[in-house]
């Protein structure tokens, strides 16, 4: 069955109230929000549900490459198309779980196509989940901002210490399924986590982590006890590594407790915002390069 640009694989499953939770890789510091789709879709055995029929409407592929897979006797051409799943779970509500590249090219016809896919498939709500470096203090749990489109899920979302969004600046063109959502009666609620921009390990499981603990607030959820330990063991390593650090250069310490003053600022959801040293730059380029190197 095609959607819009999508071709749905039939016969289309029987969904309970579905709510689509979705993942923009421009957004996806530390693969913390990928990492959390993955739990979903291993958690509850999910399956594909459809693709882009012509992905390249869409991409370039000069810029998100085909692959080459090779197998005994022969070879893949892997072309790059949208990841798009769904997940029978044997209680109230079932889950879409998409993956969507950004498009390089015909970005009003994606769009609608994802619109028009929620649309017809009887999609509840619609969540945006995401990861982003920031200039927060390793000392604190991972900030975690978002907003929610009407008051009963943004109270919710308050309740568990999320930050309503301060940011203004380049974003991406995706963010307009979330108002176009909304205009056809869709319920929206976007969560991303703040991981500290100065300690970056490839694969973030403390921003996994941390916004499974938020998302348990809309749903019965529990985090995969070997992702709970990766990480446990990665929030102590880091931490170890930035003390070792301050311990080096104790002169800096005084731009930890900026860091910190401003994220106290922030979750009290203060109005004055606490500004921060000219060295902070340095000082994260600094403890980036050491983490690196250790």
């Amino acid at each position: 069955m095609q959607i819009g640009a999508f071709e749905i694989i039939e016969p289309v499953p029987d969904l309970k109230e579905p709510h689509l939770l979705a993942v923009i890789p421009w957004i996806d510091a530390g693969k913390a929000a990928s990492l959390l789709l993955s739990r979903f879709e291993k958690q509850y055995s999910a399956n594909k549900l459809g693709e882009l029929v012509r992905p390249g409407e869409f991409f370039d592929f000069t810029r998100y490459r085909p692959s080459i897979s090779r197998g005994d006797r022969a070879s893949d051409l892997n072309i790059p198309n949208i990841s798009l799943n769904y997940a029978l779970t044997g209680q109230s509500i079932d889950y879409i779980l998409l993956t969507m590249p950004e498009p390089h090219m015909r970005a009003e016809e994606y769009i609608d196509s994802i619109v028009e896919m929620m649309r017809r498939l009887d999609v509840a709500r619609y969540g945006l989940l995401g990861s982003v470096y920031d200039m927060v203090p390793y000392t604190r749990p991972l900030l975690v901002t978002g907003t929610a489109s009407n008051e009963v899920l943004q109270n919710t979302l308050d309740s568990s210490l999320v930050v309503p969004s301060d940011y203004n600046g380049p974003t991406t063109i995706l963010h307009l399924i979330n108002r176009k959502a909304i205009e056809n009666g869709i319920e929206t609620f976007s969560l991303f986590v703040h991981i500290p921009g100065y300690i970056t390990p490839e694969e973030d499981y403390r921003g996994e982590k941390r916004l499974m603990e938020t998302l348990s607030s809309l749903y019965e959820i529990e985090m995969p006890s070997d992702d709970f330990e990766k990480a446990q063991e990665q929030d102590v390593q880091l931490k170890q590594t930035a003390e070792q650090f301050l311990e080096q250069q104790p002169q800096l310490k005084f731009i930890l407790k900026q860091l910190e003053d401003n994220y106290d600022a922030r979750v009290k959801k203060e109005n004055e915002e606490i500004r921060l040293s000219p060295e902070i730059e340095k000082f994260l380029k600094d403890l980036d390069k050491k983490f690196g190197q250790g």
